[in-house]
């Protein structure tokens, strides 16, 4: 395994919105977690990369423990997030927001390597290197804060409702560069509203209500789970 949660309990001042909760990632899966606003998906992510700590429990990367390092340790790791909302920096050009997203690396020939793959996977970056990033459109601003994080060279990416607000053309886009972020060798964890979408692109998925996990299966499972398509696949298709 590459990512450990055990137990994991996360409390916003007296609110716990994570209430023990278990799961793991393998090397090289796609694992998708599901669930309504509120049930704590986002928390999940953001207790992995160290923006929420843990009140209790344990998340190991690797094997080794990662709950309590600060948030650029855990990236230094190779842990990469990237945020709900897209959180651009929409006053610095496209290569300014990438280079932000190699801060972490002092080698320029990864750096270079990085870029390229990222201009392979994202052309319509290269063409809009020099522009500013605020006046890109929805779709081109979650392709960037994609190909920021990647540019940490990650060993797992964390993907936070990357669908959010794009086009259904725009969605298929993300998701079939997501699936060739993974076939190059990026593990990923993706928290997605598109629940069909997510499940279709997933190896396996996990299922969370109001901060705790109730169902863990093969994405092809969950895919033909009768409860599972009520709550979150609008009925059978």
């Amino acid at each position: 395994m590459i990512l450990n949660v055990e137990n994991l309990h996360v409390k916003y001042g007296n609110v716990e919105a994570l209430h023990g909760i278990t799961l793991n990632v393998k090397k090289g899966e796609i694992v998708t977690i599901l669930g309504a606003n509120g049930a704590g998906k986002s928390t999940t992510l953001m207790a992995i990369s160290g923006l929420a700590k843990a009140s209790q429990g344990a998340i190991q990367f690797e094997g080794e423990a990662i709950h309590k390092l600060p948030a650029h340790g855990i990236v230094t790791r190779g842990v990469a997030q990237v945020p709900e909302g897209r959180r651009v920096f929409g006053t610095l050009t496209v290569q300014e927001n990438l280079n932000l997203g190699a801060y972490t690396s002092n080698d320029p020939e990864r750096n270079r390597k990085n870029l390229k793959w990222i201009f392979d996977l994202f052309p319509r970056l290269q063409e809009r290197s020099g522009q500013l990033a605020g006046t890109l459109s929805g779709g081109e601003q979650q392709m960037l804060a994609i190909a920021r994080a990647l540019m940490a060279t990650p060993k797992i990416l964390l993907l936070d409702e990357p669908s959010l607000g794009l086009a259904p053309i725009l969605v298929k886009a993300i998701f079939d560069t997501i699936r060739e972020i993974n076939q190059a060798g990026v593990t990923v964890v993706l928290v997605e509203q598109n629940a069909r979408a997510a499940l279709k692109l997933a190896h396996r998925g996990y299922v969370m209500e109001v901060g705790n996990i109730v169902l863990e299966d093969t994405a092809e499972n969950l895919l033909s789970n009768a409860e599972v398509q009520n709550a979150y696949l609008g009925g059978k298709h």
